[in-house]
């Protein structure tokens, strides 16, 4: 681990005229207090933003309170208690493996929460008011009732499910820096659904209707029998529908072009209604036919394939965000921002946990927190990186937010690196300057070494005195990172 080099002689000002017209830099926090830490430009407070944050928060909790006066209504208050506990059960088991997911760059908490209340009260109460109106007017025109279920249910709720994720791309949209993390906040969301749903399901279809037929012990076992049918068998349903507009979603999020933009998410949420119209149909035709080979047919044959590949999919992705760090974070490594080995040990979770191991041995608690933030600092940089590649950000005030954020992440990565470089005895002492090893020698020699072709993970190079928050052989920018100049031998 090594913090990047000073660059002899050189002029900022002159690096700054390489800059894109119009995308200025904050002045270096490092230069005005030396304490200071980087900070993000903040964003201007306009009220139509404090306008849709408050009307957003006023819509779920207006939708949460519809719904538990209509689930009270409709199940009493013991079908209602058991309706919850028994949903609530699976929630922290799909919770955690969306999460799991999301490893190599953790989504903030506040938009986690944000789905899934939206998916859990905001798309449940829209649903609900529509397919109940749906179902009447089917009755009152002597139709069978259980085509809301295919005819309209799937597309009320895949639409209010995938709604709150797509606020988040369009008021959020470096919250979702790819189909990863599209995947968790839509999954989020069809979790809130699922969840509320088996309330009705559990509390009124199980536990209600047992015990007005026959008494409370046939209402236990209708709640097992449902609990085992739709949570254990067929829990995964929901999220996996949502999770093809989450697909769409994140190659929305990834795409220069406006055409893909729009395109991807009316894709995928395309298909992620005929997915669900598909399940839907499925027992309505055995009902309808009295063929339960249908049903099991239609399981094996559609349902387990998708959701198979969904997951492979998912997982191949997961390690796409660790071989993105290899492809982009050499731009940094040749301005001496960043070293071989550390860009080698941030490429696979199990590398990412060796160097938590390192830094908990050489700096502590406070070593392992700074290693967590330093990883995932990263990460951000990497994606941003990519983002810049793509030419995400087409508009100047983004271009010059994206410029920002990069000078902010590389600042957070070198205070990171400071609470566990330098504190291992047994690391040689010397500097990085992008292109080879200046390291002094137990001999008291010191001389260049040339980088290996496999970096050794980690190689904890001791600090050098400490570059300029922004240094001047760093050439910020759109265009590229261009590396310093030679680099004169350290004095120690």
């Amino acid at each position: 681990m090594v913090r990047p080099s000073r660059r002899a002689g050189g002029d900022y000002a002159d690096d700054m005229a390489d800059t894109p017209p119009g995308v200025s830099l904050p002045p270096s926090p490092t230069a005005a207090d030396p304490s200071a830490g980087p900070r993000m430009p903040a964003r201007r407070p306009g009220w139509r933003r404090y306008l849709v944050l408050g009307g957003v928060v006023l819509l779920i909790a207006a939708c949460a309170v519809f719904m538990v006066w209509t689930l009270g209504e409709s199940l009493g208050g013991e079908a209602l208690l058991i309706g919850v506990i028994a949903a609530i059960l699976p929630v922290p088991v799909l919770v955690a493996c969306f999460l799991w997911l999301d490893r190599y760059e953790p989504e903030p908490l506040k938009y986690l929460i944000f789905c899934f209340a939206w998916g859990a009260f905001v798309s449940t109460a829209a649903s609900l008011t529509v397919n109940t109106f749906a179902a009447d007017r089917f009755e009152a025109l002597r139709l069978p009732t259980a085509l809301t279920a295919v005819l309209v249910a799937p597309f009320i709720e895949e639409l209010t499910k995938a709604l709150g994720p797509i606020l988040l791309l369009i008021f959020r949209r470096r919250e979702i820096s790819g189909i990863t993390d599209a995947l968790v906040y839509c999954g989020l969301s069809a979790i809130g659904f699922a969840m509320v749903e088996n309330i009705l399901y559990l509390g009124g279809y199980g536990y209600r209707t047992g015990v007005e037929e026959y008494g409370p012990a046939t209402g236990t076992q209708q709640v097992i029998a449902i609990f085992i049918v739709r949570i254990l068998l067929f829990g995964f349903a929901h999220p996996l529908f949502t999770s093809m507009t989450g697909v769409g979603l994140g190659i929305a999020a990834r795409a220069a072009d406006r055409r893909v933009r729009v395109l991807a998410p009316i894709a995928g949420l395309l298909l992620a209604m005929m997915l669900h119209g598909t399940w839907n149909l499925l027992p309505t035709l055995t009902q309808a036919t009295g063929q339960p080979l249908i049903l099991l047919y239609g399981f094996l044959g559609v349902m387990v394939p998708i959701f198979f590949g969904m997951v492979g999919l998912a997982v191949w992705l997961r390690s796409w965000e660790g071989r993105l760090t290899e492809r982009t974070l050499p731009d940094y490594v040749h301005a001496g921002w960043l070293t071989p080995p550390e860009v080698a040990a941030l490429s696979s979770l199990g590398r990412r946990h060796a160097a938590r191991v390192w830094a908990k041995r050489v700096g502590g608690d406070a070593g392992l927190k700074a290693m967590r933030g330093y990883q995932f600092a990263a990460t951000r940089l990497a994606l941003l990186r990519d983002g810049m590649r793509r030419g995400l950000d087409s508009r100047p005030a983004d271009r010059e937010r994206a410029v920002a954020e990069e000078r902010y992440l590389l600042e957070m990565i070198s205070g990171y690196r400071a609470f566990f470089v330098g504190r291992d005895p047994y690391a040689p002492v010397g500097v990085w300057d992008g292109r080879r090893y200046h390291l002094r020698f137990p001999d008291g020699s010191q001389r260049p070494v040339e980088a290996p072709d496999e970096p050794v993970v980690p190689i904890p190079v001791v600090l050098a005195p400490p570059p300029p928050a922004f240094p001047p052989g760093y050439r910020p920018g759109w265009y590229g990172v261009r590396p310093p100049a030679p680099w004169p031998p350290p004095r120690y």
